[in-house]
């Protein structure tokens, strides 16, 4: 463990965290219009997984994309300002919430129809080793997203070619709102697909930063060694709704419950580790924290502040590269 490296995950999760907390802040004060899916409690897949790759890697994700995003190392301030619909966004605007694009970091785009995104990544994979292009593409998705014909068809055609893409299904086990009895007979095992399809899969504490980035080096190495397709079924509780329209508990979680969970909050299980293991204290702590708030109020000033696209943009293409 290297006490630079665990920080830096610590910051990473904290940024997400802290930048959707304000996201919602936003929303309830009508600074962000449309829909808003937070990604709050599972930030340690999203960190993990995207430490593991190289920068000229892909990645694409579903509409709960921020954190995805800002891992890959996006401006909040852009991102912010795209949540806002404005001009500075990272799609001018014209994206929003569930549609993040930064095509400079191989961040391909979140995408709002539920497993739509998924043959995408299987194309992107297709792509590079038709070009001999030594280079991984990871897609991450919702359990609710497995049952989906898309979803099968893009598992059948990866391991009929081989191809260097990686699955990681962030499984909340509730799917987009769920009864609990109901989606335990879903979405207890959703590896059990992809393993129908000859696909290597293995399960990972999602919660866990580090066990996410350990695997994630592991499975990144088979895969750009030419050994096919992976899935990753990582297990994670997202603390809040659905959406900002769905409350964290009442429809099908009780509060106890939500509560129960947080007690394994991804950055309280990074931070007991870095504390354990003493290579941090309570002092470096309070320092991600002013510099991440400095960052997050940053972002939200630059996004009040800049303008809406002129009314000309809607006739206009938004250049991704």
């Amino acid at each position: 463990m290297d006490r630079a490296d665990l920080l830096s995950l610590f910051r990473q999760m904290l940024l997400i965290r802290r930048f959707e907390e304000k996201s919602a802040e936003m929303y309830a004060l009508a600074k962000i219009a449309g829909f808003l899916h937070l990604y709050i409690g599972e930030e340690a897949i999203a960190v993990g997984a995207i430490a593991a790759l190289r920068p000229d890697d892909y990645a694409i994700s579903a509409y709960r994309d921020h954190g995805h995003c800002l891992a890959r190392g996006s401006d909040p301030d852009q991102v912010m300002a795209e949540l806002f619909g404005k001009a500075t966004g990272l799609c001018r605007g014209k994206g929003g919430s569930m549609h993040l694009v930064d095509a400079p970091r191989r961040f391909m785009g979140g995408y709002a129809i539920v497993g739509g995104h998924i043959p995408l990544a299987t194309g992107f994979a297709f792509a590079t080793k038709y070009r001999a292009l030594d280079l991984v593409t990871v897609c991450f998705f919702g359990e609710g997203a497995v049952p989906s014909g898309q979803a099968h068809e893009a598992f059948n055609l990866a391991a009929l070619w081989k191809l260097p893409v990686i699955f990681i299904c962030e499984n909340n086990r509730y799917g987009m709102g769920t009864p609990v009895e109901r989606a335990i007979a879903l979405y207890e095992d959703v590896s059990e697909t992809a393993r129908s399809y000859g696909i290597g899969a293995e399960r990972v504490d999602g919660m866990d930063v580090l066990a996410v980035r350990d695997l994630m080096r592991r499975v990144v190495g088979q895969v750009r060694a030419g050994q096919g397709p992976f899935f990753i079924e990582a297990m994670t509780y997202r603390f809040m709704g659905h959406s900002m329209s769905d409350p964290a508990h009442g429809h099908y979680r009780t509060k106890e419950e939500v509560d129960e969970q947080r007690k394994r909050d991804p950055l309280t299980l990074l931070k007991q580790t870095i504390l354990n293991n003493k290579l941090g204290d309570e002092a470096d702590f309070k320092q991600l924290e002013r510099e991440v708030s400095e960052v997050v109020t940053a972002a939200v000033k630059f996004a009040d502040e800049s303008p809406f696209p002129a009314p000309s943009e809607l006739y206009n293409d938004v250049l991704v590269e």
